[in-house]
């Protein structure tokens, strides 16, 4: 009777420290910026400098306290953080994009101090922040960035509005006549702890971060499943023009696979939906002088991937690629498809649904594709540049993903 009592009490405490354990709720992945060499540009300031930068983030799951953390991971200067303040977002009738918040917010400490610098190279999460946030709730993060600091460290096509203004403006509810910013910059992830049970990271590419969705709504597939699951923090990973084998815009799948997906508390199952660039870019503006992709290349370098999480004890999902007929078509783009391209897409998407080498398989490919032209995605699925899914093509791919991640 002892023992079990004991037992038992071991497995309550175990239980209270996992609800007390912290998770990611929200994650932009660190991209490094890139000069007027690549095909598109940053779409960010080269350098901010004695300005506050507002981010609006929405949290998967809720917690009683939080934390933030901010990433010079590309840079090659210190960034200094003057002070950094987070607020629940004030909700306005008609703009989804607001750089509103309630009141003065929470003051964020690191170390204790108000300021904090961070090495070129590093990341600093803030100390924890007694400010209870529910599931799916939006958020303002300010940050007052004094001296010049090089957007060397950003996240492009957050397909959520940020703003800049001049001075130190990280306690006020309003910013006047800000400067919209269409990327992340340096703010990377915001943790909670008290109530979510596990989390799910999805790693993939502008599909996973939610191109073709509608700006400021948080309808990308993650956000969507999000909205589907209770009590589980959801990461997404995605990361535009990413590749499963070379570095692309941000570095190749193996190289940030550690500190993207592996190293987030708590992850317990990863979607993968990643190689789609892989077969596009080369030959294409993207990629001119790349030799075309085999499928024997990518299913090798998916079975890395496999083994790595393996390795951690983390259930890996696979997901087939989208059709892309069509693609970019009248774009300085144009070539990003072709039937040879399409053929190896094919060879890729058979792998991986009969191979048994997934832990699970999200047949998107299946799901979203014309069943009148299985090269293309269904027009009610598109957002219009035949690469993309729209919301409601979004919306279904959280279906399939709830289905099998619960």
């Amino acid at each position: 009777m002892k023992h079990l009592v004991l037992t038992l009490a071991a497995l309550l405490a175990a239980g209270s420290a996992q609800a007390d354990a912290w998770r990611t709720t929200w994650y932009a992945a660190p991209m490094p910026a890139w000069g007027a060499e690549f095909a598109l540009p940053t779409m960010m300031p080269a350098t901010l400098q004695a300005q506050t930068v507002r981010e609006v983030v929405r949290t998967s799951a809720g917690g009683t306290q939080l934390r933030v953390t901010y990433s010079n991971r590309y840079g090659s200067a210190p960034l200094v953080i003057g002070e950094a303040r987070v607020a629940a977002t004030r909700s306005t009738p008609h703009a989804a994009a607001s750089p509103l918040q309630d009141g003065s917010g929470v003051q964020l400490t690191f170390g204790g101090r108000r300021s904090v610098t961070v090495a070129p190279g590093q990341s600093v999460t803030s100390d924890a922040a007694a400010l209870p946030v529910a599931a799916r709730q939006r958020l303002s993060v300010s940050a007052w960035l004094p001296t010049p600091s090089p957007v060397a460290t950003f996240h492009w096509g957050a397909q959520q509005t940020a703003f800049a203004v001049p001075g130190n403006h990280t306690a006020s509810a309003a910013l006047a006549a800000p400067q919209a910013l269409s990327g992340r910059a340096f703010l990377s992830a915001v943790q909670v702890s008290g109530s979510a049970r596990r989390s799910v990271a999805a790693f993939g590419d502008s599909i996973t971060d939610g191109n073709g969705s509608t700006p400021d709504r948080d309808r990308r597939w993650p956000d969507q499943l999000a909205d589907l699951l209770a009590d589980v923090a959801v990461v997404n990973a995605g990361i535009s023009g990413a590749r499963l084998l070379a570095d692309g815009m941000g570095e190749k799948a193996l190289a940030r696979f550690e500190h993207d997906v592996l190293a987030q508390p708590g992850v317990d199952t990863v979607v993968v939906l990643l190689g789609i660039n892989d077969i596009g870019w080369p030959g294409s503006a993207f990629a001119p002088a790349e030799q075309a992709m085999s499928a024997q290349a990518m299913i090798a370098g998916y079975r890395q991937l496999i083994a790595a999480a393996r390795a951690r004890g983390v259930r890996i999902v696979g997901a087939t690629l989208l059709p892309f007929e069509g693609a970019l078509q009248g774009t300085p783009f144009a070539g990003h498809y072709t039937q040879e391209k399409d053929r190896v897409r094919r060879d890729v998407n058979a792998w991986i649904r009969s191979s048994g080498e997934f832990d699970a398989v999200a047949d998107f490919d299946l799901l979203l594709r014309d069943p009148a032209h299985p090269s293309r995605l269904r027009p009610d699925f598109d957002s219009g540049d035949h690469l993309h899914p729209g919301d409601a093509g979004y919306a279904e791919m959280a279906r399939t993903v709830a289905a099998l991640v619960r």
